[in-house]
């Protein structure tokens, strides 16, 4: 989920003790079978999986799960389900623009579990085109602060291509252009620095302010997708200021 990038970061902190953590472990694992069969088992040739990995890794997926979904994803152990990628677009609460990306091996499930959540909770669903353009496919390295400082981070990725740090509160979020992620990715491994996930993923070119009451309803808009296990990433064009995300979190 991304759209106002402090609120990813509180979510991906909830992630790691959340009820869904089973959820998040099949998508996590879906990605790296995906990544596989696209682009071959070889994690020095395969940048994409690599990525796939750490992230799982990072969100404690066990070892075996991970090698497993290599093997199916390449081919070498049974099981592998042929998943497509498949993007819809829509509109949630106050005009903010969505746009939501299935990894699915069943279209037709996927489409009535996005139809139906969006319809729900206040969405509608869009013709394609009408919202992605709204949306830059950018790059996304998140990186825990610990003892750096932005300068450290910018120093460290700037030469590889990185556009801007940005301060996250908790972590520093570096964009690019997607095809610098890699280099980006590998800058700041070089500089010695950890980095907790790298993503291509959808940016917006403007967003929409809301209010708490808003936010409640994208925030539960958004939960409702999340929570079809055909649905890997949400992205969304809202902003919420740091007053508003007190307000919900309390």
């Amino acid at each position: 989920m991304s759209g106002h990038s402090k609120w990813a970061t509180t979510k991906h902190k909830k992630a790691v003790i959340d009820a869904k953590r089973g959820k998040l472990f099949a998508k996590l694992i879906k990605n790296i079978e995906v990544a596989a069969r696209m682009g071959g088992v070889d994690i020095e040739g395969n940048p994409t999986l690599y990525d796939a990995i750490q992230k799982a890794k990072k969100q404690s997926v066990p070892n075996k799960n991970i090698d497993s979904a290599v093997k199916r994803g390449g081919g070498l152990e049974a099981g592998g389900a042929d998943y497509e990628t498949i993007m819809y677009e829509g509109y949630g609460p106050n005009g903010v623009a969505v746009l939501i990306e299935c990894l699915t091996d069943n279209r037709n499930r996927a489409a009535s579990e996005v139809r139906v959540a969006m319809t729900r909770n206040g969405g509608s669903m869009a013709d394609p085109g009408s919202v992605s353009y709204l949306f830059n496919r950018k790059g996304v390295v998140i990186v825990p602060k610990g003892e750096l400082s932005e300068d450290d981070v910018l120093g460290a990725v700037l030469d590889a291509g990185a556009e801007e740090v940005n301060d996250l509160g908790e972590s520093f979020e570096v964009l690019s252009e997607a095809t610098d992620l890699v280099a980006v990715r590998t800058a700041l491994q070089d500089a010695g620095i950890d980095y907790d996930s790298a993503d291509a993923n959808f940016v917006p070119t403007m967003q929409v302010e809301l209010d708490e009451e808003g936010a409640k309803k994208i925030f539960k808009l958004i939960d409702a997708l999340e929570d079809s296990d055909d649905v890997q990433n949400v992205f969304a064009n809202f902003d919420v200021s740091d007053e508003v995300m007190e307000k919900v979190d309390a």
